[in-house]
């Protein structure tokens, strides 16, 4: 490219030594005019791209600041807790395994939970039920003086006036917890849709296909409730814990054999904590035969 612009630059000098010494008035003119577009032609004028590309450079550096922007607020959009919506509680009585009594907004409320039923323990017209006992000792010791937040779902009330709600710990659902561990049955669909009702469904099959608790006992959960055959063995339990004076509590801490000096003991203990319904201290070995501790001496 230097050696083109050397050649040209010859060339042209030669041209203007020609027209100069030429006497022609016309050939000087002409030399003035080629002068003025050289010197025209050799100053350099700022691109035009230089203040675009600021320009283009502005632009990106704002678009880039609104994508910080956007991101950062999905990521604020993505942490929320859904749960955060919904009213908080601290869960003040455990009447059973279906009903408590909360703290929320400084009144106290009756809840009764969705779609829940479990065996009962209070009923004025029921004996306890099978696993009514560890369905509210269930709801004690996950609810008991814990916050909680109340999700409604449906009319927000029954004709008791309690409150209609599930109950969310720590954010898992607590009516969906009672069906995992097969100590409600699903019930009262009154007003579906239902919000977690799939979830609750599935919840109830695998407890079932598990034979957990209230689904240990062939006909024992039914569409209108519970057996009361069951009621009468599981009154009958109630009534030998009322009985009992042995030194441990029945549905307290977990023990073993190794905590009674006598088979008797160990067997009164048994039948306190539930019997063969329920033995949560799981006493009667594998033979499921009601006697407990057998090894022990009587």
């Amino acid at each position: 490219m230097e050696e083109l612009l050397l050649l040209l630059l010859v060339t042209a000098f030669a041209l203007l030594r020609w027209l100069l010494f030429a006497h022609s008035p016309y050939n000087r003119i002409f030399v003035v005019f080629l002068i003025s577009l050289f010197v025209v032609g050799c100053e350099t004028p700022e691109p035009a791209s230089t203040n675009h590309g600021e320009k283009q450079e502005k632009t990106s550096t704002v678009k880039t600041n609104e994508t910080e922007v956007n991101e950062e607020s999905s990521n604020n959009k993505q942490g929320e807790d859904p749960l955060d919506n919904f009213p908080a509680a601290t869960v003040t009585r455990v009447i059973d395994g279906d009903t408590m009594e909360i703290e929320m907004n400084g009144k106290t409320e009756d809840v009764r939970l969705l779609l829940v039923d479990t065996p009962e323990t209070k009923h004025p017209d029921l004996p306890v039920q099978p696993y009514g006992r560890k369905a509210s000792q269930f709801a004690e010791d996950m609810l008991n003086d814990k916050q909680v937040r109340v999700e409604y779902d449906g009319p927000k009330r029954d004709k008791y006036g309690r409150l209609l709600a599930y109950l969310w710990i720590d954010g898992e659902n607590f009516n969906q917890m009672l069906l995992e561990q097969g100590l409600a049955r699903l019930a009262y669909v009154y007003d579906p849709p239902y919000t977690h009702y799939e979830a609750f469904v599935k919840a109830q099959n695998r407890a079932a296909n598990a034979n957990k608790n209230i689904w240990s006992m062939d006909g024992y959960v039914t569409d209108s409730g519970f057996s009361e055959k069951a009621s009468t063995t599981e009154s009958r339990s109630e009534e030998k814990k009322n009985d009992y004076s042995g030194p441990y509590e029945p549905e307290g801490n977990d023990r073993d054999c190794g905590d009674f000096e006598t088979q008797q003991e160990a067997q009164s203990f048994f039948e306190a904590a539930g019997g063969p319904a329920e033995d949560p201290h799981r006493l009667d070995g594998n033979d499921h035969d009601g006697v407990v501790c057998e090894s022990l001496p009587n």
